[in-house]
Formats: C-alpha cells, sequence, structure tokens
C-alpha cells in the first residue's frame, strides 16, 4: 500500500470521526444559547484543551515556523516566547472576571458582553460587524495553511484541498455549534499534542553537546538567523518589535470571540482554575514547535516557499506512516482553530444582530421564542456567506497570508483590549470613552500599516497594532481619569459651597 494511500485512509478516519462528535453535538443544540456556549456541562479539563487548540492554529504549526526558518532567533522570540508568554498572562489576567459579568448579565458572545457591560446597544452591533469582517482574514490564513499540507500528503490539488476544508469544517459547525467545537476539539487538541512533542524531538540530535551545536550550523548559513534583532528586516528590527509588541499583542489576542469566551462555558471560578492550568501547559507546549524552523532550515537549507517549510520537513524527518499522522493532526490543528472561529462569527450574527439593535428593529413585534428561532437560522446562513467569502479569496490568497491573516485579526483586538479590561476593573467607564477608544484603537493600526505597505514597504503588524492598542488605552485611560478627577473636584465644590 502507497503512502498517499495510507494518508487517505488515515484522512478518512479522522473525517468520520470528527463527524460523528458533530452529529452528538448536533443532538445536544436545541437553541441559540446552547449552539453559542453550550449548557455549561463540559468539564474544565476538556475546556482547556479545546481552547489550547483553538488559540494553536495553523499559524502555529504551518505558517510561523516558516518565518523562524526565514528569519532564526529573532522571529523564535517574537512568536515562541514572547507572544505566547502574552497569551498565557492575558487569559489568566482576565478570564475569572470575563466569565462573572459574563454569568450575571448571560451574554453569549464578546460582543454582547461588551454591550451589556456599556449599556450599548450600537457597541455591541460595531462590534459584531467588526468580528465578522476582520474574522475572515484569519480564517484565509487557516484555510491555506491546511491546503499546503493537503498537497503535499495527499496530493491533492490547491484548490480541491480549499474546496474539501471549508466545506467540510463550516458544515460540521454548521449542525453542532459550540457542543461540536468543544469535542472535536479535544480530539484535535490531543493529536496535536502528540505531534508537538514528535515534531519537537525530531531536531534534538542537532543540538550536538549543546545549543552552539546548532548555532554554528546557522551561522554557517546566515550569521543573522543567530541575532536576536535584525535590522533591515522590516518585521524583527528591535526589541520593540521583537519583545515588546507581540507580548502585548499576545495578551491581547485572548480578546478574540472564540478565546475567551471559552471562560462562558464553565459554572465555577474553581473549574475557571482548572481550565486555565490545561489551557497554559498544553498552550505552552504548542508554542515550543516553532523550534521546528531552526530544524528545518539546518537539514533543508533551500526550501522556497517559507509557508511551505512544515509539510516538506515532515516528509523528510519521519517514516511514511508517521509522516501520515502527523499530517493528519497539521490538518486538525488548522481546523480546531477555524471551528472555533466559526461558532463564535456564528453565534454573533445570530445574537448581536439578529437578536441585537437590528433584530430589534426588523423582528421586533415578534414573540422571544420566535426571534430566537429566526435568529439561529440567520447564524447559520451567515456561516454560509463567510465559507463563501473565505472560500473565493482562499483561492488567491495574498503571498504572504501569515501577514494578511495577522492583520486583521490585530485590528479586532486593537479594538476590543481597551474596553474588555477597564470594563473588567475599573467600575465608573463611559460608554462614549469605550466607543472612542473601540474606533481609534484599529484606526490607528490600519492607517499606519496601510500607509506602509502601500508605499512599497514592510512593517510587523503587532507593531502598528500595538500602537493602536497603546492609543486607545490613552483615550479610554486618560478620559476615565479625567472624568474621575473632575466629578472629584465638583463633589469637593459642592461640599465647601453647603458648609458656606
Amino acid at each position: 500500500m502507497d503512502k498517499q494511500t495510507v494518508a487517505w485512509i488515515a484522512f478518512g478516519v479522522y473525517l468520520v470521526a470528527t463527524a460523528a462528535l458533530a452529529i452528538r453535538g448536533m443532538m445536544k443544540t436545541k437553541d441559540l444559547e446552547g449552539f453559542a456556549l453550550g449548557k455549561r456541562d463540559m468539564g474544565p479539563a476538556m475546556v482547556g484543551v479545546a481552547l489550547a487548540a483553538a488559540v494553536a492554529s495553523s499559524a502555529t504549526f504551518v505558517i510561523n515556523p516558516g518565518f523562524v526558518y526565514a528569519n532564526g532567533l529573532s522571529a523564535l522570540l517574537h512568536f515562541g516566547v514572547a507572544a505566547s508568554a502574552g497569551v498565557s498572562l492575558g487569559l489568566i489576567v482576565m478570564s475569572k472576571g470575563f466569565r462573572r459579568y459574563g454569568t450575571k448579565t448571560r451574554a453569549l458572545t464578546l460582543p454582547h458582553w461588551i454591550g451589556a457591560r456599556y449599556e450599548s446597544g450600537g457597541l455591541r452591533t460595531y462590534f459584531a460587524i467588526l468580528n465578522l469582517l476582520l474574522a475572515v482574514t484569519f480564517v484565509v490564513l487557516i484555510i491555506k495553511g491546511s491546503a499546503l499540507v493537503m498537497q503535499f500528503t495527499l496530493g491533492m490539488d490547491y484548490v480541491p484541498a480549499v474546496a474539501l476544508i471549508v466545506g467540510f469544517v463550516f458544515s460540521y459547525i454548521l449542525i453542532g455549534g459550540t457542543y461540536a467545537h468543544v469535542y472535536t476539539n479535544t480530539l484535535q487538541g490531543l493529536m496535536m499534542v502528540i505531534v508537538a512533542i514528535a515534531l519537537i524531538g525530531s531536531g534534538l540530535h542537532l543540538l550536538g553537546d549543546g545549543f552552539g551545536a546548532l548555532g554554528d550550523k546557522l551561522a554557517a548559513q546566515d550569521p543573522a538567523l543567530l541575532d536576536a534583532f535584525r535590522a533591515g528586516s522590516g518585521l524583527f528590527e528591535n526589541g520593540w518589535d521583537v519583545l515588546v509588541c507581540p507580548f502585548i499583542i499576545g495578551f491581547a489576542l485572548v480578546c478574540q470571540p472564540h478565546i475567551l469566551t471559552k471562560s462562558l462555558y464553565l459554572k465555577t471560578d474553581r473549574d475557571v482554575n482548572t481550565y486555565l492550568l490545561v489551557s497554559v501547559l498544553v498552550g505552552t507546549i504548542f508554542a515550543a514547535i516553532l523550534v521546528v524552523g531552526l530544524w528545518a532550515r539546518v537539514e533543508l537549507p533551500n526550501i522556497p516557499t517559507q509557508d511551505a517549510v512544515v509539510s516538506v520537513y515532515i516528509q523528510h524527518a519521519f517514516s511514511d506512516g508517521f509522516a501520515v499522522f502527523i499530517s493528519v493532526a497539521l490538518l486538525a490543528a488548522g481546523m480546531s482553530t477555524m471551528d472555533g472561529i466559526l461558532v463564535g462569527a456564528s453565534a454573533i450574527a445570530g445574537n448581536d444582530l439578529f437578536l441585537g439593535a437590528l433584530g430589534n428593529k426588523l423582528m421586533g413585534h415578534l414573540p422571544q421564542a420566535e426571534r430566537e428561532r429566526r435568529a439561529l437560522s440567520a447564524s447559520r446562513w451567515v456561516l454560509v456567506a463567510i465559507g463563501v467569502i473565505s472560500f473565493f479569496i482562499a483561492l488567491d490568497p495574498p503571498k504572504l497570508v501569515g501577514l494578511f491573516g495577522q492583520m486583521g485579526i490585530y485590528g479586532l483586538v486593537a479594538a476590543s483590549l481597551a474596553p474588555l479590561v477597564l470594563g473588567i476593573f475599573v467600575k465608573d467607564v463611559r460608554r462614549l470613552d469605550a466607543t472612542l477608544a473601540a474606533v481609534i484603537g484599529p484606526l490607528v493600526h490600519f492607517v499606519h500599516y496601510g500607509v506602509v505597505t502601500l508605499g512599497g514597504g514592510a512593517i510587523n503588524p503587532a507593531v502598528t497594532a500595538t500602537e493602536g492598542i497603546v492609543a486607545a488605552f490613552v483615550v479610554l485611560g486618560g478620559l476615565t481619569v479625567f472624568r474621575h478627577i473632575r466629578g472629584n473636584n465638583n463633589e469637593a465644590a459642592v461640599e465647601t459651597a453647603g458648609g458656606e
């Protein structure tokens, strides 16, 4: 039996297992709340594995090792150390506060939470639209990464591979919602742990007597591969680019709708502790997979396309049988994040558009049960629309799809982080101030990124997004402090006048 036949059999088994879990999820999904959050009856360890799998997508397993291959230590520090540490800290800092307020207000999504916190239907609608628009960029990244793996493993042409990925993942989320997402992500996450350990271990022999041996081999190709900061690279120029910005962005990435809302699946703070422990431990293992970029650079220095580095490396480093398992797990890595994004997007469409301000205008005369039924139906049609749009963009994606995906999703978190953090930890934050911050953050990011790239230059989107995040915090934090000081002064003046 040849390798490609074995690959198709293994992939077929994976498809059947995933479909079975999706059908189980469908049987437990009866309404929009069940579609968006489940019934809070899933174990915290399961949700923790699902979260880690959702965070570590094709970007971690397929795309980002290519940046390490091309740029060396600077990219490893950027993605594998600083960004990973930021994600872990963001989860620890925000999960409990977000869950408590979300449970209190019965929020189903991140836009719903923000709308409830600031008592603003407009903010809820704004974040719903922003999430739906910008989620597409990261979905395209995942589709391309997964399609590349399918090309190398299953011998498929690119277009049929894209069609299969979009058709399969969108279908099982369409029917099963959050239950399908968590059940399949748990399976996918366990596969990804095995593969991550195998990929990390595959190059340990290159260390010889220590890291110096690996460094010598890299330096023989290009001494700049050992530089923590690469002046002139456009992406990893200095400590700000390599350490500060990715840490801030990693922290902010927790604000994606398919990540922070995982805490709403849980019943108690004790469950959150278990969930955080599992997700951070598994996430750290996944982050370490970026060293594969260095392994591949030493052993295969002439791979022409950086997005194909991992796909080529696994064919070189492993036996045919295990390479097939790894390839299927890499597909699972992409699908595990994509299905999380899709659950979030679909729930947002139904809950925050069709049950929010827009729904009040279109269906305000209908009974609540009928509105919820129509909202669930609408959320699924929006999912279909996202699938069609993503499919056509993925047919001819940008050259460096990793930067394209980052550009879009970073704009989303530049809008979300300041309103979420201050909304969790500061009592008196005004709706208007939060709205200004939510607009200024992504505006700074997209304008700066667009000016540089349209002018023919290169800039790390983490840098422009960090500028947007800082601007949003300055606006929201500054206005909050100003109003607090002015309020105290007014109270003091009243007390003085009363005393006189």
